[in-house]
């Protein structure tokens, strides 16, 4: 039986994603803010509390781990959010969608016996990433900025963290996966010019379904993909999910000296 641990389960695709696997006979812990408004699939699942806006939430997590991991899926997220800071001080999606992350993958490595799955976006393509600003502190703040830089680090952790597992000799392989537009309400926080013309596009490119857009992230899980493998969609009506050219705009090994100085790893 294989064991997966999802972040951010408790809804959309993260939802989807543990109920398919779970229907498969594995093991599913699902990790979310709230476990007492979540209900888990049949099957073999458990629900933990996991608040990846607060590191001290991640290093209580971590901490009582206990037993093999053999796939993490880093699917939590928030997208086009006001700006805000966590108590850590860290802006709210790189805090959510990188440093969280970074800190839980890095503290089960231990644990890890197969792969991580991280989920980026393909606003990841459009974004660049200023190392000397990573928390928006000295530029007009965008949400959706905010957010496809988030997905970019994504990326970029992918990368890294992929060449320092195949330079330590270790078989857990790093992937990133992408669900294209899918139809999970995430785009309930849009504001701005951008963002608002992004919504009213979103019925025409979004996935027909919400369930196709966690195909790419299900393939990336269990199937026999590369090291450092980008995975998307196969289209609007649910193909079988690709691997993509990916293009990073950043420098993966200076991301990841800031990301470990900044959360204290």
């Amino acid at each position: 039986m294989t064991t997966y641990l999802i972040t951010g389960a408790g809804g959309g695709l993260g939802a989807l994603t543990a109920r398919e696997l779970a229907a498969r006979g594995d093991r599913v812990v699902l990790a979310v803010r709230d476990p007492a408004r979540v209900t888990p699939p049949p099957g073999d699942t458990e629900v933990r509390h996991l608040d990846l806006a607060d590191l001290a939430s991640v290093r209580e997590f971590a901490a009582g781990w206990t037993g093999d991991l053999d796939v993490l899926v880093n699917n939590a997220g928030v997208m086009a959010v006001p700006y805000g800071k966590t108590t850590d001080g860290f802006e709210t999606h790189m805090a959510v969608n990188h440093f969280g992350p970074f800190l839980l993958t890095t503290l089960l490595l231990p644990h890890l016996t197969g792969r991580v799955v991280t989920v980026s976006s393909n606003l990841a393509r459009r974004a660049k990433l200023p190392l000397d600003d990573l928390n928006w502190e000295h530029r007009r703040y965008s949400p959706l900025g905010a957010y496809s830089q988030s997905k970019l680090a994504n990326l970029l952790f992918t990368q890294e963290l992929q060449r320092r597992l195949t330079e330590s000799g270790s078989t857990v392989r790093a992937v990133a996966a992408h669900p294209g537009v899918a139809r999970t309400g995430i785009d309930r926080n849009f504001g701005g010019v951008q963002a608002l013309a992004l919504k009213a596009l979103y019925p025409v490119i979004a996935q027909k379904k919400a369930e196709y857009g966690a195909l790419p992230i299900l393939f990336a899980a269990t199937e026999d993909v590369p090291g450092n493998a980008y995975v998307g969609p196969g289209g609007r009506n649910g193909g079988r999910p690709r691997l993509e050219r990916r293009r990073d705009h950043g420098d993966a090994r200076e991301l990841w000296t800031i990301s470990a100085r900044l959360t204290r790893k």
